[in-house]
């Protein structure tokens, strides 16, 4: 198998920028891409910002234009997806091979400062954001090629590589 793209997705607070950021340094020649970050970047603001100035449908298409660039002109990357995109973007395995990082909710909420929770729109309230957590684990279950659950970092990313045959 030619090196081609790895896509982290999982539900927010999962790990998805840490364990990319570390594959992408252990395999030869490749990047490391975060969706949300590149959203941030094309539009000149925070994630938060969008939210609150044009709406979460609108940080959809927005979403939904960082896909099409990714799937159209990146190759030998790790890319963090945000938390929604696979629902919203199913046919999200055209860009590169699925890796669910699954997380149980409390390890999420224990994780996440009060900082990070903020910057989270979606996660603002627990019991609202535990409901979209429930909808969202069958999604990334079905989408992805590959699930690590409760996993430990240096196991996740050498199972990640094995699956993708590179070396």
């Amino acid at each position: 198998m030619s090196l081609n793209n790895i896509i982290l997705t999982g539900f927010m607070g999962s790990g998805k920028s840490t364990i990319g950021r570390e594959l992408a340094k252990q395999i030869k020649d490749s990047y490391f891409l975060d969706t949300d970050s590149l959203i941030e970047h094309f539009e000149n603001r925070r994630i938060g910002e969008i939210f609150e100035t044009d709406g979460e449908s609108y940080f959809r298409e927005c979403e939904k234009k960082v896909f099409d660039w990714i799937k159209a002109n990146v190759k030998n990357s790790v890319i963090s997806t945000g938390g929604g995109l696979p629902v919203f973007i199913p046919e999200i395995k055209e860009a590169g091979l699925v890796v669910y990082l699954k997380v149980d909710f409390e390890d999420i909420v224990k994780r996440l400062s009060k900082d990070e929770i903020a910057k989270r729109p979606l996660f603002r309230d627990l019991n609202q954001a535990k409901k979209l957590f429930d909808k969202r684990d069958e999604i990334y279950s079905k989408l992805a090629d590959l699930s690590i659950e409760n996993y430990d970092i240096q196991e996740s990313l050498d199972l990640i590589i094995r699956k993708a045959q590179w070396k």
